[in-house]
């Protein structure tokens, strides 16, 4: 299946502390970016052909791939000054860069990528800086078995503050994690079908406009996720995941327990 990745937004919320203007699918954990990692997540699932929904900061992305540095996480051999690889990691991908405005809304890029879908019945689509060890294959089979139109991962709230109860004479009944809530988070890894299409407007979003409407018609699927999930909307979620990549805490690269798979 193909895999939608968007791209192109500007990170605002990870602009401080920056000393550049790197977009954010391309800062780094450990040795590759971000946007290497979630695509790394989908090969191993099988899926190796990708549509980059382009903006801010493209060239970035363009000059990464055109400029792939295969020893930077595979095991080589340097003999008389060639380079003999032992393993390679994007060799069998497929990626398309696709330019869909500097400013677009995640909808609207996903509608400057359709003619590029054409002849694919369900295709995958996602943010390209979501990290999480989900079971890919088995979200995809429980979407087809489905009538449904779109897929979404949900994952608890994330945030640590907790909730207050209490009467009117302003004593505390209870106190509850936000997390410990029955409520439920997008958590992006979308699976669509191409009518997803018909509730997307021009200018519109993913998830507001065309989840929404297709939620109304009963149409939605979600996948509850209680397992590893790592957004890096900041400096600090990132800083995390580069901490836990350096102690060796990895759980979403599911390719390192492949037999022989570079790190």
């Amino acid at each position: 299946m193909k895999v939608v990745l968007f791209c192109g937004g500007y990170g605002m919320r990870m602009r401080n502390g920056m000393a550049d203007d790197v977009p954010k699918p391309m800062q780094m954990v450990g040795p590759r970016p971000l946007l290497w990692h979630v695509m790394r997540y989908y090969a191993h699932f099988g899926h190796t052909e990708f549509i980059l929904c382009l903006g801010y900061g493209a060239h970035y992305i363009k000059d990464f791939f055109l400029h792939y540095q295969e020893t930077a996480s595979n095991d080589f051999v340097l003999r008389d000054g060639q380079v003999q690889l032992l393993s390679t990691d994007i060799s069998d991908w497929t990626v398309s860069f696709v330019h869909t405005g500097q400013d677009s809304p995640i909808g609207e890029r996903l509608r400057r990528v359709r003619h590029l879908l054409d002849g694919e019945e369900m295709f995958l689509a996602n943010y390209a800086d979501v990290l999480t060890d989900a079971p890919m294959d088995e979200i995809v089979a429980r979407f087809t078995t489905s009538d449904a139109g779109a897929s979404m991962m949900v994952v608890p709230p994330q945030s640590s503050f907790h909730c207050v109860e209490m009467g009117a004479d302003g004593m505390v009944s209870g106190i509850t994690p936000v997390s410990n809530l029955p409520l439920w988070e997008n958590g992006g890894y979308f699976v669509l079908r191409q009518d997803v299409f018909e509730h997307l407007p021009p200018g519109g979003d993913l998830v507001q406009d065309a989840c929404g409407e297709l939620a109304k018609d009963g149409r939605l699927l979600a996948y509850p996720y209680r397992g590893f999930w790592q957004p890096a909307d900041t400096v600090k979620e990132r800083a995390a995941l580069e901490a836990g990549y350096a102690q060796g805490e990895r759980p979403w690269m599911l390719w390192e327990n492949d037999a022989g798979a570079p790190a």
